[in-house]
């Protein structure tokens, strides 16, 4: 199967309202491409639920900072194309950045709350450019649902914000963490991971495993299990900690103690040699 690619809003415009006068669903699934499973298990939601799958590919320029790695993104439009024939998606939508940003460009969308902790502090111009993108493509595409990944926790609180503020009619589905076998988050950075750096890398989900093995001892103490997944992070001689820290699932807010009852977000961001890693585990008390 050939899949249709689309690069000008203009078209895609056009796709999305002959699909809409059917009164079919379209899903849309954002990426910057360089697809991985974690990828690919949104597109096989998306085929599931809405009758249309466009997914976008665009590295998104406004949510890396000057310092970030934005010219050595992995890119390869060739291997994400064949990937998304075999899964049988019906759009690409592959816009140039001329498309997306063009000269004199001055409209950005800012969430307030929920981007000023975690990723907001060590990013803090990387959320603004998420939200000015996400909103460009959903009106672009003009999706009934969009899906995103559960590895970029926070990234889908602030979109559901964002959706829910604006009130914009599109569902938000985040779908579980794909893993590789011994645990490591997908990510399309892990191919910058040298040998010895990709063991040390498992440490960020080690040390998420063992936080979820003191909460069913009945550990409560905060402060007590982020300390233990310190030091198991401290034993990769590559790691360098930006983060630890816990929210409640549903509002996104940091909290000072764990309660009975709730569900809560146990969140990193470290670097393991040059390759900075996030990653995450939803946790039901």
């Amino acid at each position: 199967m050939s899949v249709r690619v689309i690069s000008s809003i203009k078209e895609m415009h056009e796709f999305s309202n002959a699909v809409k006068s059917e009164k079919k669903k379209i899903g849309l699934v954002p990426t910057m491409g360089y697809l991985h499973e974690g990828h690919l298990s949104l597109v096989r939601a998306s085929k599931k639920n809405a009758d249309v799958t466009v997914v976008s590919i665009f590295v998104n320029p406004t949510q890396f900072a000057p310092s970030e790695d934005f010219d050595k993104y992995p890119r390869d439009f060739e291997r994400d194309k064949r990937l998304l024939e075999k899964e049988e998606v019906d759009v690409i939508f592959y816009p140039l950045s001329d498309e997306i940003y063009p000269e004199n460009f001055q409209t950005y969308v800012s969430v307030k709350d929920v981007t000023q902790i975690l990723e907001g502090v060590f990013r803090p111009t990387h959320f603004e450019g998420v939200t000015t993108i996400v909103n460009i493509l959903f009106n672009s595409v003009k999706p009934d649902i969009a899906f995103f990944g559960q590895k970029d926790a926070q990234q889908a609180a602030v979109i559901k914000q964002m959706v829910n503020d604006l009130k914009m009619d599109i569902e938000i589905s985040v779908q579980p963490i794909v893993r590789e076998s011994d645990g490591l988050a997908m990510s399309s950075r892990n191919i910058f991971l040298n040998e010895s750096e990709r063991k040390d890398a498992l440490v960020l989900y080690n040390s998420l495993r063992y936080a979820e093995e003191l909460i069913k001892r009945g550990e409560r103490d905060k402060e007590r299990i982020i300390s233990e997944m310190k030091m198991i992070i401290n034993s990769a001689v590559s790691a360098k900690l930006d983060y630890i820290d816990v929210v409640e699932s549903n509002t996104f807010s940091l909290v000072d103690k764990i309660e009975e009852g709730k569900s809560y977000y146990f969140l990193i961001a470290c670097r393991i040699g040059a390759t900075r890693l996030i990653d995450n585990i939803l946790l039901t008390v």
